[in-house]
């Protein structure tokens, strides 16, 4: 074994040695762009991680969850309790806002019944809030702010279920007075059921609890989740609430950004121990398609909605290197770059030279993610006894990030050329039609 490893390294230099001219066109690229993203994300965390333990609460403002309901059945039952049952002695009034309570009839009764099982309860008051006539996502969302009177608003999917501390320790966060907003982490609840989640599973654990908690730290937060986020309900209604169209949970964070910038003391935070549950995608199918959407949106917000925002005057020069960087340098042109170039390394060089410099990105990849893995065990994860069980999966994640990013090159153009955001499924037709065209 170890015979062939040095067998396969000693080939793998001997090739690349030879044709230079290749591996150094793709390593200062990585160097440039992927490196200092790695870097700033560690050094985040062990910011946040040698940062004093959070005080105990004084005050406990009061919490409206407003849950966006379609289709979920009497999953949103499970979401509805895990809400109701907060160790937290503030208020809590749960919003559980149906849209299109006509088609999703089963949907509304299992939050009726959620009302019904708290009725009475203590400084709990859950309400099933009808929207008859399908509005989509946004609109959603919108009508359980017209209706919430608690200090704080937190929006969350209808299919994601929670911890029972996750209100208490998303609050340390806003007894920081600059805090206008905050994310949570967010873990895949069906991590079990194949190789595709245990996938999402990992993505979800270095990508977003981890990759949030450190870019939090430097004041770069990416996005606050649009199935976990948590905001001062008097500054979102300030902003507007959320917008028409699909990737509404970016738009407000950029508009968040925008805010903040001419009140310079603002933060937007990520409760990295504020943990939700979610379901992911189970088949390449439900993946791809949601990808697709995800990616797409990018490109329409940044360089369609926000592209006359993507200034210095309004995020501050942090956040604008950032997004620039890597909001569209990263995740929109560089998929389409490495599936160009991967394609003219196909036709233009030997099998042999692709496939080496294929295998030395690969290990390159797998340790960089080893090192994010060690981190995120020993610094971050909440639950590292479980997530430790995810070493033997790792091997495969660059891989999935790979094809992850062939998939966004796609999306790329599925937006360019048919303008994929008005396809979403977040919104009905009529609504998008409607909206605003940028």
């Amino acid at each position: 074994m170890l015979q062939d490893s040095l067998s396969l390294l000693s080939f793998l230099k001997g090739t690349l040695l030879h044709n230079t001219e290749l591996w150094l066109v793709v390593f200062p690229v990585m160097i440039v762009i992927e490196l200092p993203l790695y870097l700033l994300v560690l050094t985040g965390i062990f910011r946040w991680s040698y940062q004093p333990k959070a005080a105990e609460l004084q005050d406990y403002p009061s919490i409206s969850f407003v849950i966006t309901c379609y289709g979920e059945g009497e999953a949103i039952g499970i979401t509805i309790d895990t809400l109701a049952e907060q160790v937290y002695p503030g208020n809590i009034e749960i919003w559980a806002v149906v849209d299109g309570a006509v088609q999703n009839a089963q949907t509304y009764q299992a939050a009726l019944a959620g009302e019904r099982r708290h009725a009475g309860k203590l400084n709990r008051k859950v309400r099933a809030l009808p929207k008859w006539q399908r509005g989509g996502r946004v609109s959603t969302l919108n009508a359980g702010l017209a209706v919430a009177t608690g200090n704080i608003v937190i929006n969350v999917d209808g299919d994601t279920s929670f911890d029972n501390d996750m209100v208490y320790t998303m609050m340390q966060q806003f007894a920081d007075p600059n805090v206008i907003a905050s994310g949570g982490a967010l873990r895949v609840r069906n991590h079990d059921a194949n190789l595709l989640t245990k996938m999402q599973s990992l993505e979800y654990m270095l990508s977003m609890q981890a990759g949030k908690t450190g870019m939090a730290k430097w004041g770069v937060l990416n996005n606050i989740s649009g199935a976990f986020g948590a905001f001062r309900r008097p500054l979102l209604q300030q902003v507007g609430g959320w917008d028409t169209h699909t990737a509404e949970d970016l738009d407000l964070t950029m508009r968040l950004k925008q805010y903040k910038r001419r009140y310079p003391n603002n933060t937007l935070a990520f409760a990295t121990h504020a943990v939700g549950h979610t379901d992911v995608p189970d088949t390449l199918k439900g993946l791809i398609l949601q990808r697709i959407r995800w990616d797409g949106d990018l490109l329409f917000l940044f360089l369609r909605k926000h592209n006359e925002g993507l200034t210095p005057r309004l995020l501050g020069w942090g956040n604008f290197i950032f997004t620039m960087v890597y909001g569209i340098v990263q995740n929109v042109l560089l998929p389409l770059l490495v599936v160009i170039f991967t394609v003219y390394m196909l036709i233009v060089y030997p099998v042999a030279l692709v496939a080496a410099l294929l295998v030395l990105l690969y290990l390159i990849y797998l340790v960089l993610s080893g090192v994010m893995f060690v981190v995120y065990i020993a610094l971050v994860s909440e639950r590292a006894k479980a997530d430790v069980k995810f070493t033997k999966w790792l091997f495969l994640y660059p891989i999935y990030q790979f094809c992850m990013r062939l998939i966004t090159a796609f999306s790329m153009v599925n937006e360019v050329v048919r303008r994929g955001h008005e396809e979403s499924s977040m919104a009905p037709w009529w609504v998008l039609k409607r909206g605003k065209k940028f």
